[in-house]
């Protein structure tokens, strides 16, 4: 049975752990690039929109997963949080996204840009496949859902508006690492719950 209850604790949760899992992604670095040619507000307008529809598609998956058994759940969840971390700590770090720019500079040529940009990108990506973790083991899509899509958006912005000077302070090595340790840990209280439960 899904909850329709909003937890501020799993928002914050869901929050924490997409928003450091996307921020070293390779789809931030896109919207940077976009944002230095072409009006923010309308590449994030675009990139908002693909992002609310990813968040959508993975809490269906995630809620799907809640008809299974708790135990299997809880072990699939855990291990998918392990692979998440261990693909964070591998991943390379000199990805580059390439950009064809819109013709024009007019809401719909840039926001479309910016939407198919990251829709395409994003599809399967690790924080669609966390975002369906958390619904999972949350059993609270709308907290997970409103989490996501806030880290996202968030991300996004930072990336379309000040994401060179943040990696100035910032080290992208070591947001990827804090974000392979919440995954890590995570993944163990998955883990647990699947062996004890």
């Amino acid at each position: 049975m899904l909850s329709a209850s909003f937890s501020i604790t799993v928002t914050a949760i869901a929050f924490g752990v997409v928003f450091l899992a996307e921020l070293p992604d390779k789809t931030a670095l896109a919207g940077l690039m976009l944002g230095t040619r072409y009006r923010a507000s309308y590449v994030f307008a675009g990139v908002a929109a693909a992002f609310a529809v990813h968040v959508v598609l993975a809490i269906a998956a995630g809620s799907v997963l809640t008809l299974l058994p708790h135990r299997l759940v809880q072990a699939v969840v855990g291990t998918l949080f392990l692979a998440g971390a261990a693909m964070l700590l591998l991943k390379k770090s000199d990805e580059e996204e390439h950009i064809k720019a819109p013709a024009d500079q007019s809401f719909w040529k840039v926001s479309g840009a910016g939407f198919m940009l990251i829709l395409v990108a994003e599809f399967g990506d690790l924080t669609q496949i966390m975002t369906a973790n958390l619904a999972a083991r949350y059993d609270n899509p709308l907290s997970v859902g409103i989490g996501a899509v806030l880290a996202l958006w968030a991300v996004a912005g930072i990336g379309i508006l000040g994401g060179r000077t943040l990696m100035k302070y910032v080290p992208l090595r070591l947001i990827t690492k804090v974000a392979a340790c919440v995954m890590l840990a995570l993944a163990g209280f998955s883990l647990y719950e699947a062996i004890a439960g």
